[in-house]
């Protein structure tokens, strides 16, 4: 059944992002499913790039979006009127965070986290010149592109912001270019788009060591990692650094769309003097998302699901490689239920998610690692879940091998 077939303006009127969309047909999802009209099911590896860590339908969820929906929907820009669902979120955030990172700005998206801290980080300083690293992600908004490290979603798009910089992710060296010029350095503390790069121990508080002898801020970008995602609540607990600057998105709306960046009161405090209402936005903390969100937060830990991701990811990661490691897998890194699956070469890749399609596994490559698979399952998913998708891999790269282009 193509998408073509069920809903013809698929392609003749919604704009697509490529040439081969995936094309799945979503009738309904429940847990880690997804159904098709003909209610064929999909077991879902990706939770909508790390959006649906509760999986989909999740009860506790569904209850509190239609509880808000009830009381009342969008009633003026963000941070005008008293949002009870906002302030609990807020609240709760703040009180799972490391001092310093105390009051929270929501917004629609993590791209626009971003853009909200590039805003703050470039005033608090008075400097212009911000930093990121090769391979990275932080969005697809002109600043957020302008962060981004990979010269293929860059260069379309130039002239972009001026004064940006890539350094190397774990190259202690390259760190030398933090300077008094630097405003702020931008980071994943695990890089996702890149194929799952885990920081080199110590890389991060080095990182952090010469923002701070430089004067320049940091700033974490756990838009992916946060929530759960890499076996602690937060990446940033895995090294004990913290950052002047956190954003998040993706788990944190709870399947909504949402986004925040948290930093101290004094860091916040520039965007609203001098003037004020320096940085507004219509729809970001929407009273909706932001009940998801809180009720997303509190099943994450009520029910201790990063240690379970962080158990959980050990496990699939062994799974696999000891099911396909040698026959095309070339090698498997994680962390908690974000794994990066390394493939012998990029036309295998290609033929893998195509064949975990046929086995009706949602897989998917990322954009900056051709030969990578990444994989982020709900944080609920089972053991028994798991397994079964081990037994479907195995099949997929099986006939992904035999493919002549493979």
């Amino acid at each position: 059944m193509t998408p073509r077939a069920v809903f013809p303006g698929f392609s003749s009127s919604l704009a697509l992002t490529s040439d081969f969309p995936v094309g799945v047909v979503v009738d309904r999802a429940r847990g880690c499913l997804i159904y098709d009209p003909g209610g064929k099911e999909y077991l879902d590896l990706l939770s909508g790039m790390g959006v649906a860590a509760l999986g989909h339908a999740h009860p506790r969820v569904a209850e509190a979006v239609s509880a808000q929906a009830a009381r009342h929907l969008h009633v003026m820009v963000y941070g005008e009127y008293v949002i009870e669902s906002q302030l609990r979120l807020a609240a709760r955030l703040a009180g799972l965070l490391p001092a310093g990172l105390d009051k929270v700005y929501f917004t629609n998206s993590g791209t626009e986290a971003v853009e909200g801290a590039i805003k703050m980080v470039r005033k608090a300083t008075g400097r212009n010149g911000m930093l990121s690293f090769r391979g990275a992600f932080h969005g697809d908004t002109t600043g957020a592109v302008s962060l981004g490290g990979n010269p293929l979603y860059r260069d379309p798009f130039v002239p972009l912001l001026p004064h940006c910089g890539q350094l190397e992710f774990n190259d202690t060296g390259s760190l030398k270019a933090i300077n008094e010029s630097t405003a702020a350095v931008f980071v994943e503390p695990l890089q996702s788009e890149a194929g799952v790069i885990l920081p080199e121990p110590g890389f991060l508080a080095e990182l952090a060591a010469s923002c701070r002898a430089a004067g320049a801020l940091l700033v974490f970008d756990e838009v992916i990692t946060g929530l759960g995602r890499t076996g602690t609540l937060f990446a940033l607990e895995r090294e004990g650094v913290v950052p002047d600057v956190l954003l998040l998105a993706k788990a944190v709306g709870g399947g909504l769309p949402l986004g925040a960046f948290i930093a101290s009161e004094q860091l916040m405090a520039i965007l609203s003097q001098d003037p004020p209402l320096g940085h507004v936005t219509t729809f970001g903390g929407h009273p909706l998302s932001c009940a998801a969100g809180l009720a997303t937060l509190e099943v994450i830990v009520e029910d201790h699901l990063p240690a379970r991701a962080a158990k959980l990811g050990d496990y699939f990661a062994d799974a696999l490689t000891a099911a396909m490691r040698g026959d095309g897998l070339h090698e498997v890194r994680h962390a908690g239920l974000l794994l990066g699956l390394e493939m012998d070469s990029p036309p295998l890749a290609e033929a893998f998610v195509a064949e975990c399609l046929e086995e009706r596994l949602l897989t998917g490559r990322t954009l900056h690692d051709d030969g990578l698979i990444r994989l982020a399952p709900p944080l609920i998913i089972s053991e028994a879940e798991l397994d079964d998708a081990v037994l479907r891999m195995q099949r997929a790269l099986s006939r992904a091998r035999s493919r002549p282009s493979a």
